[in-house]
């Protein structure tokens, strides 16, 4: 078993993966940069290393860094979490010839998956269905204008490298092929240092539904269910469930048998998902390879709550070389579960990054919800990182128990000091479309625009008084900014 785990991350999923490893007796090894020094990650870990500046490409993203930090804290083992290096191949390479285990795929699998056309051609011999497509061996303009002609409108442009929409450009008329290859191609070589491209039809009002699959060293490979992953803006997640509302048990079977056969083609290890696009409803819908995640997935709650397992544990298990926890037969879905992302963003004002002090942080407390998180009350969250502060996962019985348990988690979630997304969160919840399951990735290009501008839901009568009455700078005199309580402030005021 692993002995000492440096955890390359930070925020709500470091402090995830330190739970785990509490369990299994596992000691802990955090890093962070200066903006992360009073983090509540680094106070949570047996031993913290600093590794450098604010920027996380002087930090987090800095593979001697971290290898420096594992190197001087004794760390036998690595985990990356997701984002920063979780899909760099060059860091898990970099483990490996260190010595130092690395909890995810094998450095060659990152590679191979990495490449969407390494993907793309490696499912299409596993057998795996494709989105109809072409990757011209001709990577100039003309070779790549009459692949398009060749696939047909609408199609996309895209990059083979990295993900989350960069390098992707819709062509709908053939005047637009000239633009899309050029803006697709500069925006590919800018954000991940590559600027092949490749052709696919687009699929018109796609559901996006991934699996969670899992393999050890010794031959063993499961699914853990799907989970609904529609609810996007410019291609990023904001609501994810289990079970799918779109999947008929036909069409779950057949989905994740080829996950697993995706899996197993990739000689895969650790936890990875294999993402779908759905086209067509009912019997009559076709689902389609889109890419392969290779580690732990930001949802990756969604499934533990309908399963019963715990994946992170799981990772850990398997990267000490010990087979999976659980065979394919003990594994079943249970009621519903669904995840909201909490951001630290205004979607009243396109969606502008907020950064600050947590002047008032509670989190519900309530029958069938998990909270996530990364932050606490009179902590401050970072210009430099990611957004997203908190994950909120609702499970009941029914869908519709578990998303109204979700809706009042969001309306008993006091944030003040910052603006975030939960009202919009609560909007699109109580979306009539929403509701009766009736959404596809194009959901939020339609109604955000009108959900993100509407009226704040009115904050509390007990928020409001707590927000006029409190005093900013008394978290200044305060011992730590753990201790300080906003209802010390109220003076007179009584709710």
């Amino acid at each position: 078993m692993i002995r000492r785990l440096l955890v390359a991350n930070r925020g709500e999923i470091a402090l995830r993966i330190i739970r785990a490893c509490r369990e299994l007796g596992i000691e802990t090894v955090a890093v962070y940069s200066e903006a992360d020094r009073r983090a509540p990650h680094v106070a949570a870990a047996d031993r913290a290393v600093g590794i450098g500046p604010a920027p996380a490409a002087e930090s987090y993203l800095s593979i001697p860094r971290i290898l420096d930090a594992a190197r001087a804290s004794g760390a036998d083992a690595l985990h990356p979490g997701y984002g920063f290096l979780a899909e760099n191949p060059a860091c898990a390479a970099a483990c490996e010839q260190a010595g130092v285990i690395f909890v995810g795929p094998p450095s060659q699998v990152i590679a191979q998956m990495g490449s969407k056309i390494g993907a793309r051609r490696l499912m299409q011999t596993a057998g795996v269905p494709v989105v109809p497509g072409e990757t011209p061996d001709d990577q100039n303009d003309d070779g790549l204008r009459r692949a398009v002609d060749r696939v047909g409108l609408p199609a996309l442009v895209k990059a083979s490298a990295g993900g989350g929409g960069k390098g992707m450009r819709l062509v709908r008329r053939a005047e637009e092929i000239a633009d899309a290859i050029q803006a697709a191609r500069r925006e590919a070589v800018a954000a991940f240092g590559d600027g092949t491209l490749y052709v696919e039809r687009l699929v018109e009002r796609p559901r996006h539904v991934e699996v969670q699959v899992f393999a050890d060293g010794h031959g063993q490979v499961v699914h853990l269910f799907e989970r609904e992953c529609s609810v996007q803006r410019r291609h990023q997640k904001i609501i994810e469930e289990s079970p799918s509302p779109a999947l008929t048990p036909a069409l779950r079977e057949q989905m994740t048998g080829a996950a697993v056969q995706a899996a197993r083609a990739a000689g895969y290890r650790n936890a990875g998902t294999i993402e779908f696009l759905i086209e067509g409803t009912g019997n009559d819908a076709r689902f389609y390879f889109l890419e392969m995640n290779t580690r732990l997935q930001v949802e990756h709650p969604v499934t533990e709550q309908v399963t019963g397992v715990d994946l992170v544990r799981a990772q850990l298990v398997v990267a000490s070389g010990g087979p999976l926890p659980w065979p394919q037969s003990a594994l079943t879905q249970r009621g519903h579960a669904i995840e909201a992302r909490i951001y630290a963003e205004d979607p009243s004002h396109g969606f502008m990054p907020q950064a600050g002090r947590l002047l008032l942080y509670r989190e519900p407390r309530l029958p069938g919800v998990r909270i996530d998180s990364g932050v606490v009350e009179g902590g401050d969250v970072s210009i430099y990182y990611d957004p997203m502060i908190a994950k909120v996962v609702a499970t009941g019985e029914t869908r519709e128990c578990a998303t109204a348990r979700l809706i009042a988690a969001l309306r008993d979630y006091p944030i003040l000091g910052i603006r975030t997304n939960v009202p919009l969160l609560l909007r699109i919840l109580e979306h009539p479309r929403f509701q009766a399951g009736d959404i596809d990735t194009g959901f939020l290009d339609g109604e955000g625009a009108a959900l993100a501008e509407a009226p704040d839901i009115e904050t509390p009568p007990w928020v409001r008084a707590a927000l006029a009455a409190g005093d900013e700078s008394a978290i200044d005199n305060q011992p730590s900014a753990m201790n300080w309580d906003p209802w010390r402030q109220l003076r007179d005021w009584r709710g």
